[in-house]
């Protein structure tokens, strides 16, 4: 390291065990997918339905951050798969919601329970 060069502070624990379940978080979040499947990008999209409920695309791309085309090729894929439904807005009929399917929500549940119950014991 050059002397101009700021050091950086020794990380502490909580800083190395925050980066430990992030990275844990990661390979549960990659196992689900593979689980379903499906690719990271769908099993967040299922995880963002699951957790918040039925949106639409628009609102469904800006929590994943990609363009809105691409996320009618996602849902098509997930609907393809039985994951989600795509229904008519119920204020607004020109508009689709998409939601996660119970099977879907079941399949994603099944999968975490061991996880959750490892945690709580």
């Amino acid at each position: 390291m050059s002397e101009h060069e700021p050091e950086l502070p020794a990380l502490v624990e909580a800083t190395i065990a925050m980066r430990h379940l992030i990275a844990v978080t990661q390979e549960v979040a990659a196992r689900a997918a593979r689980e379903l499947g499906v690719n990271a990008t769908d099993m967040n999209a299922l995880a963002l339905l699951q957790q918040y409920g039925p949106m639409g695309p628009a609102e469904l791309a800006g929590r994943l951050g990609i363009r809105t085309a691409s996320v009618t090729v996602l849902i098509d894929r997930l609907s393809a798969a039985g994951h989600v439904e795509r229904s008519a807005h119920p204020a607004d009929r020109r508009r689709v919601t998409v939601a996660a399917t119970t099977s879907a929500r079941q399949a994603v549940t099944a999968f975490l329970r061991p996880s959750i119950v490892a945690v709580d014991d």
